[in-house]
């Protein structure tokens, strides 16, 4: 080794830490909390844990027909939960009726899902997915209430509703 090569491999090794130091950031610019750890589990694998009209959804990204979920209706309190990992999404208060056929929320909870360009259609879209499993949950549009003007339009099948007076279920591996 010449003293060229040992140099290089050196200021790689010295910069190491300040890149494994920005991996936080980078997450947070997704709209990823770094403290929720991602899974490192194969789509294929949550086949047998959830029902396959939900598998269709989270991990082949298939949307389920307008109107058809009984989550539209959901007006009680307590917690929109994650179907495949239970990761908690959205808080009731923050779900209004679209008139759009699917469960509708002005905003989740901060730094639960991510988000990612969708032209499946042509045209751009904004998808987000559950930050812990990578679950596909729907879309956000721009066309909200104020004040934050947003319409994060879900699956309902890509969800699970738990009362305010039940224990969040134990996330799920």
């Amino acid at each position: 080794m010449n003293r060229r090569n040992f140099l290089q491999q050196m200021s790689v090794l010295a910069a190491l830490p300040a890149v494994s130091l920005m991996w936080p950031l980078r997450l947070a610019a997704m709209g990823i909390n770094p403290a929720i750890v991602p899974l490192n589990k194969p789509h294929e694998a949550w086949r047998g844990l959830v029902a396959p009209e939900a598998y269709r959804i989270l991990f082949e990204e298939q949307t389920e027909e307008p109107g058809s979920s009984e989550l539209n209706g959901e007006e009680r309190d307590g917690t929109f939960i994650c179907a495949a990992c239970y990761l908690p999404l959205f808080e009731s208060r923050n779900k209004y009726e679209s008139g759009s056929g699917w469960p509708s929320f002005t905003q989740p909870i901060a730094g639960h899902v991510g988000t990612k360009a969708d032209y499946q259609l042509i045209f751009l879209r904004t998808e987000y997915h559950c930050a812990r499993c990578g679950g596909h949950q729907g879309h956000v549009f721009k066309d909200g209430p104020p004040p934050r003007g947003e319409r994060w339009c879900n699956n309902g099948l890509a969800l699970k509703f738990v009362l305010q007076t039940e224990s969040l279920s134990a996330l799920r591996n």
